[in-house]
């Protein structure tokens, strides 16, 4: 009896490891776990996991389709759940426009089962955060998430099933007070009352996140899952997958996003013990599964979407589909609209190279780009300053060849960024591009695109960009990484002021952690969004047809990264 219900098992596994429609499996791994003899699963619990979906919930394997994939789990018997690892609400036009909400209403007739929320989530500001929040089921967990030192949402959630529980710990990125908006998470007096547990090197997000692990391990928690929106950028060490995972102990499997990877990982925690992570990737092009059996073993794979193995797309006739169907018919009319066209692609990857899977690399967080010269563009040009100056982060999307739409550059420029022109001295704009240069060769969402200026950056040259607690540039010391300013081909003077335009994000409110120009004069500032200065710049400066100035997709020079 013994041995058959030990193979029923394996067949039972084999079985839904094989149910997939237009995907791959790219990796399935097994770790054995020790088990409570008096308590034993009698079916499979199945963790279906997305992340990093940034409102792309018609791409790639598409809500409804993660939605079906439920229902079927759920249909063979599996106790399935549904979880995010955050930055679900934000990114293009059907978000934007509703700064989130109509997204919400969406994920949840998903019914998804744990959310976690990625730092984009605030990008539409705190009060809509909080709203955004209040309306979408379940509740977010966050362990580290803090107004005034007490925690904002609860730090955990135990679902239990044939008397096993599953503690999940909710993990936000410390990175949020930067790489969202740091004035969102002050008073009205400048104080900074939100936080991630950051600083102290990253041991007071450790020890918050070990205590939480503790807590549910005193609840009589048999299996501790993170689901963590953290990553594994270099940049954002200290607070990475990888250390959190080894100056801790006791995760089973840590569900992960924030830096877009698919990487599947095994390493051992502080105790030497052995804790499974995994990366999905972004706008569902690959979904997590994560099976606890009932013989004590969790299975896990990644799924990649794979569109040539149907020929065609999905089609789903579910409700979530349907209430995906009715939000875009409301938009469609203005997002489809053409702005101009363009016989070069625009781009944020290198138009050749790629990584070891094949996909492109993206090139626009570290050197030039044609599209983040057109945008600049636009900025300096539109609003007739001598500059402009923006930070890479925001340039979100490539464009194809072909006819632009107004949607199109919405997903170029999602945040709904406000434009100021301010007045900044020549040493200002130094220090600015300093600090934007401060890690290239290396990816930095702060990494400047520029109009009305040329530089070199000497990456030999050591950082000399001082970092306070909370991610913010605090000083530079010693020798500078760049060279050759010339403005509107005249060396900089840094005692001279020049009109120069950017975000209010990156000015004003600590965007990237930039600080070079929070004491300057705003001299106007456009209330309109961005991407709607770039739409005007195309159809009215460029009368609708990109230049050949824009056919170089390292663009045409303006930074010379040596």
């Amino acid at each position: 009896m013994k041995k058959f219900l030990n193979l029923f098992t394996t067949l039972f596994v084999v079985a839904t490891l094989l149910l997939t429609a237009c995907s791959s499996t790219n990796s399935t791994n097994t770790t054995n776990v020790a088990s409570d003899a008096k308590k034993v699963l009698k079916h499979n619990v199945t963790l279906i996991v997305t992340s990093d979906i940034h409102a792309g919930v018609n791409d790639n394997f598409t809500l409804a389709g993660v939605y079906e994939k439920k229902k079927e789990f759920e249909k063979k018997g599996d106790y399935t759940l549904l979880i995010d690892d955050g930055d679900l609400l934000q990114g293009g036009f059907l978000s934007s426009l509703s700064k989130g909400a109509d997204l919400v209403d969406i994920i949840n007739e998903a019914e998804y089962d744990v959310l976690t929320f990625g730092n984009h989530e605030f990008d539409y500001g705190m009060d809509k955060f909080m709203e955004n929040a209040a309306k979408i089921k379940p509740e977010y967990i966050s362990c580290n998430f803090t107004k005034n030192g007490e925690l904002v949402f609860k730090p955990y959630v135990i679902k239990e099933f044939d008397g096993i529980k599953f503690a999940f710990i909710g993990i936000t990125t410390p990175e949020t007070l930067t790489t969202s908006t740091p004035k969102f998470f002050e008073d009205e007096n400048g104080n900074m009352i939100y936080g991630f547990y950051q600083g102290n090197n990253g041991q007071n997000l450790y020890n918050q996140v070990q205590k939480t692990i503790d807590e549910v391990k005193s609840l009589g928690a048999d299996y501790i899952i993170a689901v963590a929106h953290i990553g594994e950028k270099e940049t954002s060490k200290p607070y990475r997958y990888n250390e959190i995972i080894s100056n801790t102990t006791g995760f089973d499997v840590f569900l992960d996003g924030h830096s877009h990877d698919t990487d599947q990982v095994s390493m051992k925690d502080k105790s030497g013990k052995t804790v499974f992570r995994m990366g999905v990737g972004t706008k569902l092009s690959n979904i997590g599964l994560v099976h606890f059996t009932p013989a004590g073993t969790i299975e896990h794979e990644l799924r990649t979407y794979e569109k040539s193995e149907c020929g065609n797309e999905p089609k789903y006739d579910n409700k979530v589909q349907q209430i995906i169907d009715k939000k875009n018919k409301t938009i469609n009319i203005v997002a489809n609209k053409k702005v101009g066209s363009t016989d070069y692609p625009l781009t944020i990857f290198d138009p050749t190279e790629t990584d070891s899977t094949g996909k492109p690399i993206r090139i626009v967080r570290r050197m030039e780009t044609n599209l983040g010269d057109l945008v600049a563009d636009a900025y300096k040009i539109r609003t007739g300053s001598d500059v402009a100056f923006i930070n890479s982060g925001g340039v979100r999307v490539s464009i194809d060849k072909g006819d632009i739409t107004v949607a199109e550059i919405k997903n170029v420029l999602p945040f709904g960024d406000t434009i100021c022109i301010i007045n900044a001295s020549g040493q200002q704009i130094l220090d600015a591009l300093e600090w934007g240069c401060h890690v290239t060769p290396k990816e930095s969402g702060g990494f400047p695109q520029v109009s009305g200026m040329t530089f070199t950056v000497d990456t030999s040259i050591n950082d000399p960009c001082k970092v306070n607690d909370v991610g913010l540039c605090d000083s530079i010391d010693g020798e500078r990484r760049i060279k050759n300013l010339m403005i509107n081909g005249e060396p900089v003077d840094p005692n001279k002021n020049y009109k120069l335009t950017t975000r209010y994000y990156t000015a004003y409110e600590g965007g990237d952690g930039y600080t070079a120009f929070k004491d300057c004069e705003i001299l106007d500032i456009i209330t309109s969004e961005d991407y709607s200065v770039v739409v005007d710049y195309i159809k009215e400066n460029l009368n609708g047809v990109i230049s050949d100035t824009y056919s170089n997709p390292y663009g045409d020079g303006r930074i010379t990264i040596e």
